[in-house]
């Protein structure tokens, strides 16, 4: 996880900007609800930001060079000292270690040969920069998907950083890759998300292996990286992994922290909540206790 050979730095998580107290989630009285969530687009990748500076700098991990792109959160969202703010801005625009984490074990993974990106059809949920998806582009995916969030997250960091890292190493984004794949972009709440992404289970039945369909629809490879921080959140985001996850031989790679202190989330709680639902079943693939955070993790989550 260093950049420039030198270990990045990662700010302390603040969960609201001091001076907007809106929006608060599960620190507000009970009759307060939550934002509406914004609408579900597909965003072009032609719809960059023209107005928002974007910077790249390197950052190695583990002999692969990646670029990290870095915009201001003042100048996307107003929001000069935060991280989260429910319902508005969901920490897509910082660099979270647990991305690092996840491209570090994909590397491991492929190298070991228990996973291939060759021809298959990838989703990362949560992107923000969007590098797990990136180094699926990388190792031939047919198709890779990202979905955030925040549309403007979408055009102000995602697209200029997938595009940044594929055009330094295979060219222009039409013919990235090693078999130029599709890339597409996709923002909303994990709870409607599903309606709007192309590769996802039709409907019950798919889950249940009943039909032929239910071996080609969905996503072969889903990854998300520090997307289970909020209980609120973690119900329907499980539910969007099955939909995505193709049956049969589909699989879930998620990186995060066992615990999200102040926010009640963490790798533990949403496992539990596999574990009950008996439909995936869980295998941890690499534990990260290097003294920066409590301890993070990287699983593997596949349909049983």
């Amino acid at each position: 996880m260093a950049a420039n050979s030198e270990k990045p730095s990662f700010e302390t998580f603040q969960l609201f900007s001091s001076s907007d107290t809106s929006g608060l989630g599960f620190l507000d009285s009970p009759e307060t609800p939550l934002p509406p969530p914004p609408p579900c687009v597909e965003v072009l990748s032609s719809e960059i930001s023209s107005s928002v500076k974007y910077t790249v700098e390197p950052v190695n991990l583990g002999g692969l060079t990646l670029l990290k792109g870095r915009v201001n959160t003042q100048e996307v969202f107003g929001l000069s000292n935060s991280d989260l703010v429910p319902g508005k801005y969901e920490g897509g625009l910082k660099i979270w270690e647990g991305s690092l984490d996840l491209v570090k074990a994909l590397c491991s993974e492929v190298k070991s040969g228990s996973l291939s990106f060759s021809e298959k059809r990838v989703v990362e949920l949560g992107c923000g920069h969007g590098l797990p998806g990136i180094f699926a582009c990388l190792e031939g995916a047919a198709a890779v998907h990202f979905q955030d969030f925040n549309a403007e997250v979408i055009r102000c960091l995602t697209i200029p950083n997938v595009k940044a890292n594929l055009s330094e190493k295979n060219g222009p984004l039409a013919t990235h890759a090693k078999n130029s794949g599709e890339v597409r972009f996709f923002a909303g709440d994990w709870s409607e998300i599903h309606k709007l992404l192309p590769h996802v289970q039709d409907n019950e039945k798919d889950l249940h292996y009943s039909s032929e369909q239910s071996q080609v629809a969905g996503y072969d490879i889903v990854l998300m990286a520090e997307t289970v921080y909020s209980i609120s959140t973690l119900q329907s985001l499980y539910e969007l992994i099955k939909k995505c996850t193709i049956c049969r031989h589909g699989v879930v790679y998620m990186a995060a922290k066992k615990h999200y202190f102040g926010v009640g989330g963490g790798t533990r709680r949403f496992l539990s909540l596999v574990e009950k639902d008996g439909v995936m079943a869980a295998n941890l693939v690499a534990e990260v206790a290097d003294g920066s955070s409590n301890v993070r993790e990287v699983w593997k989550l596949s349909f049983r």
